[in-house]
């Protein structure tokens, strides 16, 4: 228990450099992780990895030199989705406990394949990595929600847009599977439970004429509905050329929460809870701080690098005490049955036309 988690990591692309840099400041912070291996097959990105964050342990270039070296027995998996499950199967064989970044493998069928082994044989080795679960702005508009804060909730809207396409040899799934499963999680997060149904409207508006990442839309929305008394929306996109928009809104019979407001440069997040109309003042306020990300950082650095933070220690922790991860594979296994029942549903600009 008194001695460092030691910690390999895969993949030091965009995401992977941000997770592995918030385990360097755990690491020099509280002394309890060690960052002991990285694995990257581009040697470039080491180099420039090591010489950056002034990192001077083991490096290897494939997951086999990795586990023959037996460097660590918790590893973080940031590589291209599609590798997610060979991965982060490879590692639970061979005894890891491991953080694999969103999604669980891209597809609904990966999904329940890589459930129903880890389910069987290795129930609490993987920690899935939604983030939005440790963000404290998130957090402090759910204690409001479940105070009673406004009433009775009746509609949660949530929003993720990005100024931008992925970067070049980014693979996506589609749009939904990809971006909204972080929006979908959240609201199964707030909900406490699964909608009964589900749809979705993709639109084909920039980015897609523009971006080199193939992808089925660049603008889509997806609806949920928990029974007859409770609604989710989720909006994604990646047309909000302005700069990186997140923003939830909690709707109550007795007021709104609203969590998060666009700015260009998010350092501060503001969490307001408003009654009805008429009273003047919020019901609460609070201001948390944002992530100040370097100017070459990921966007979305800037809103979520304390989550990002929160959850590789909720990792480290779990990881040093034998606790259950908060987050697993089940909970991405229902975001990807929620996006999957959206997608049958899907409607697009082909709908029926309106005739006069």
């Amino acid at each position: 228990m008194n001695q460092p988690l030691d910690i390999g990591i895969i993949g030091i692309g965009r995401m992977g450099w941000v997770h592995a840099a918030h385990m360097l400041e755990l690491e020099r912070e509280t002394g309890a992780c060690r960052l002991r291996a990285v694995v990257d097959r581009e040697p470039e990105r080491l180099a420039r990895f090591a010489s950056e964050q002034r990192y001077s342990g083991p490096v290897f270039d494939s997951l086999d030199a990795y586990l023959a070296a037996d460097a660590a027995k918790a590893t973080m998996v940031v590589a291209p989705t599609e590798h997610h499950q060979h991965l982060a199967m490879s590692l639970v064989r061979a005894g890891h406990r491991v953080l694999l970044e969103k999604p669980l493998t891209g597809t609904l069928e990966g999904d329940i394949a890589c459930c129903a082994e880890l389910d069987r044989d290795y129930p609490d080795a993987l920690m899935l990595a939604f983030q939005r679960r440790y963000d404290a702005a998130l957090t402090f508009g759910r204690d409001l929600m479940n105070q009673g804060a406004i009433g009775r909730v009746f509609k949660v809207y949530s929003a993720l847009e990005d100024s931008g396409p992925p970067p070049d040899g980014y693979q996506s799934g589609g749009i939904l599977p990809d971006m909204s499963v972080h929006n979908v999680d959240e609201i199964l997060w707030l909900a406490g439970r699964m909608p009964d149904r589900a749809m979705a409207v993709g639109s084909v508006l920039h980015n897609k004429h523009v971006a080199s990442c193939e992808e089925d839309f660049d603008d889509a929305m997806l609806y949920m509905w928990f029974g007859e008394e409770l609604m989710g929306q989720v909006q994604v996109t990646r047309n909000h050329v302005s700069g990186y928009r997140v923003e939830t809104v909690i709707y109550g019979d007795q007021g709104q929460i609203q969590i998060g407001h666009f700015e260009q440069k998010p350092g501060a997040i503001i969490v307001e809870a408003f009654g009805r109309r008429g009273r003047t003042e919020p019901i609460s306020r609070k201001v948390f701080p944002g992530g100040n990300g370097a100017a070459a950082a990921p966007e979305f650095v800037d809103r979520f690098g304390p989550a990002y933070k929160a959850e590789v220690a909720a990792f480290v922790d779990c990881c040093r005490t034998g606790a259950p991860f908060p987050a697993t594979h089940r909970d991405g296994l229902r975001a990807q049955q929620v996006i999957g029942a959206a997608m049958r549903a899907v409607h697009t600009r082909e709908g029926g036309a309106i005739v006069g």
